[in-house]
């Protein structure tokens, strides 16, 4: 018998019934000045156009309904995300911003923003989470009445936001938690195991945006033999047990995994789950929707996710986040057994969509340097609350991406290639990758260089070996915890690592840098620029959001080459090279990570190489801090740059005695023993 979140109460549905009665008359209402009004109007019909799902789910027919009209409640419910509408729509901060002024129009879009969450609730049957946000809608309303001036209808917005947010922190943190940790509550993996996934209409359970991506991507599974989704599932879940096994982590301690997979992938995420299951794991699966991985869907506007990616900071202070926090903590306390035997998380990502390029404006919401800085604060403690209950050295990860149809006409082909490309010979590439550790070892730093536009030249220091005959200073990173198969990497030496990385373009957590450029001294980020915009200030602050997360610095927490010569080239054959993601692009050329260490929260487990040796690079002068002061050891972010093949100049080796070893010369491969890479990519 599964566990809920929430039991029905009488309390519950009386408030339910008395908000949704109050709502449907607000179009009748005519209490507030006109374009006010209509902010309102809009809202409450948004409200009882997903109301019609919520009652279908509290009467049990929301699984009864035809795939017709599966497809226009999920036209009616996301159709204010069209690009066309959304911009006449006050969920649009521009929008809102022009018709209501800016003091009232970014504040009440955020509102509208923050009410989309009875998507989810209505779709799950949540009375209790669909009821909390209409009487925040509600509370806001008869605050904008009672007040007749704009700045202390704003004043009212915004503290109603906050006494939200502040006294719901129980319910939305805790069950962020729980529903990690504990496989009981399965309403998402009950529909992934139970239903008929020969009819799309499970997909229109979830509460998540339904498009073509989803529709599509399921009947190409369908259309696979089934002996071809279970090799793809298995490839998935060994690859979970095998990053155990490589880190000398003990799997054995561990109960549970959490699935993280996209709509239209069931019959493989069945098969994982069946597969983990069989290994003595039970799965969570918990809601993504479209801003997070765990279960989700295709985004429907990523103009609209980017422009309220800053609501919080309407909001955000220092007591906001000590109460998070201390919800966070206790939560933890609470189901501290269950966070012990949680083993991490086994991704699947997709890639294929469009490329996204941001457009800033100024109505949507900034944060202050004095939120940035708690911003810091709070990922800080909160990394360091959840590596209490799941410890760090003790837990491991899989990450495997498919593309989607979105990708283009040739969708079918690179589907296959990139199955092949997961599944590449693990020993071939363990043994080509060793020639290249075995020249790597040699040296004291490494210099690497760009070629043509790419203006790369940069020096990266390793550690000293004291023991070359059972220490390396790079993981020998085969098909484990990032499939697919082809990388070297090491943590560097912060201190004489200096030098300019650039790279014309790259895609960063789906967002598009045009030309690239960090300046390190001492292995730490010491200038940055792209080229995105047309004002400097414009292009630092887009780096600064979403590369640094608000850091004033970061360190170079990875130095690694890529291998995968075959995934390269087929992102450069069928022209896809922008759209592959970082879990594939890293493995295409050298790569460079800002942030935190490969080994974050792990650096005292020994780690070794397949020859047995150990990689003794775990650690920097930040991650070292641990051990005197943790805030100042982990930044909570790790961000993959690649500079691809066409792009590198040389790899060189710089030895101690004054030798320059060469790893790659114009962009290949010139070690001995690596010779299979550069067949591939003579291809190109």
């Amino acid at each position: 018998m599964s566990k809920t979140f929430y039991q029905e109460s009488d309390d519950i549905m009386e408030r339910f019934e008395l908000a949704t009665e109050r709502i449907s008359t607000i179009k009748d209402d005519r209490d507030l000045p006109e374009k006010l009004q209509q902010y309102f109007i809009e809202v409450a019909e948004f409200i009882m156009t997903v109301l019609s799902v919520m009652n279908k789910a509290i009467s049990g027919s929301l699984s009864e309904r035809s795939l017709e009209e599966c497809e226009r409640d999920n036209a009616a419910i996301f159709g204010i995300y069209a690009k066309d509408r959304y911009e006449k729509s006050f969920l649009c901060p521009t929008y809102a911003a022009a018709q209501l002024g800016q003091e009232l129009g970014g504040p009440l879009s955020a509102v509208f923003y923050e009410v989309t969450g009875i998507i989810a609730a209505a779709f799950a049957g949540r009375t209790d989470r669909f009821t909390i946000y209409l009487e925040l809608f509600l509370q806001i309303y008869g605050e904008c009445q009672m007040e007749e001036e704009d700045k202390y209808r704003r004043e009212s917005i915004i503290d109603a936001l906050y006494s939200f947010k502040h006294d719901y922190s129980q319910l939305f943190i805790s069950e962020q938690v729980i529903s990690m940790i504990d496989s009981e509550y399965d309403f998402y993996s009950n529909i992934i195991m139970k239903d008929d996934l020969s009819d799309d209409r499970y997909m229109y359970k979830y509460g998540m945006y339904i498009g073509p991506n989803e529709r599509q991507i399921a009947a190409h599974l369908r259309s696979l033999p089934k002996e071809d989704v279970v090799a793809m599932a298995r490839t998935y879940v060994d690859g979970y047990i095998k990053g155990f096994e490589v880190c000398g982590k003990d799997i054995s301690i561990k109960e549970t995994v959490g699935v993280e997979s996209p709509v239209g992938f069931e019959l493989m995420t069945r098969e994982a789950i069946r597969l983990f299951n069989e290994a003595g794991l039970s799965c969570t699966v918990r809601f993504g929707g479209t801003t997070s991985r765990n279960l989700y869907s295709t985004v429907p506007n990523k103009q609209c996710l980017y422009d309220h990616k800053d609501d919080r900071a309407y909001y955000w202070d220092k007591g906001m986040a000590d109460r998070m926090l201390e919800v966070l903590k206790n939560t933890y306390e609470k189901h501290k057994e269950l966070a012990a035997v949680f083993g991490g998380p086994a991704v699947i990502e997709t890639f294929g969509e469009a490329p996204f390029e941001p457009a800033n404006f100024e109505a949507n919401a900034k944060y202050t340097d004095k939120q940035n800085e708690i911003n810091v604060y709070y990922a800080s403690q909160s990394g360091q609350i959840t590596n209490e209950y799941i410890h760090g050295e003790e837990r491991s990860f899989t990450i495997i991406a498919y593309p989607i149809p979105e990708i283009g006409k040739d969708f079918n082909e690179i589907f296959n290639e990139t199955v092949a490309v997961n599944r590449m010979d693990y020993d071939l590439y363990k043994n080509i990758q060793q020639h290249i550790i075995d020249v790597l070892d040699q040296g004291e730093s490494v210099h690497i260089t760009g070629r043509g536009d790419n203006h790369t030249d940069i020096v990266v220091k390793l550690h000293h070996l004291d023991d070359p005959a059972h220490q390396t200073n790079f993981e020998n990173c085969v098909a484990d915890v990032n499939i697919p198969v082809g990388e070297v990497f090491t943590s560097p030496v912060l201190e004489g690592t200096n030098g300019v990385l650039h790279v014309t373009q790259v895609y960063l957590n789906e967002l598009c840098y045009k030309n690239l450029e960090l300046k390190f001294e001492d292995g730490k980020i010491a200038s940055y620029t792209c080229s995105n915009f047309e004002s400097e200030e414009e292009n630092k602050k887009f780096i600064y959001d979403n590369v640094l997360f608000k850091h004033d610095t970061l360190p170079m927490g990875e130095f690694a080459i890529g291998t995968n010569t075959r995934a390269y080239v087929m992102g450069q054959k069928y022209g896809i090279a922008d759209k592959l993601p970082i879990l594939i692009a890293e493995k295409t050329g050298p790569h460079f990570a800002v942030g935190d260490t490969c080994y974050s929260h792990a650096e005292d487990v020994p780690m070794y190489n397949p020859d047995g040796k150990e990689c003794i690079a775990r650690d920097n002068s930040c991650s070292i801090l641990r051990n005197e002061d943790i805030s100042k050891a982990y930044f909570n972010c790790h961000t993959d740059i690649t500079i691809p093949y066409y792009e590198l100049g040389d790899i060189t080796v710089l030895c101690a005695d004054g030798r320059k070893l060469p790893v790659i010369v114009d962009g290949k491969f010139v070690v001995e023993g690596t010779e299979e890479l550069n067949k591939v990519l003579e291809q190109v």
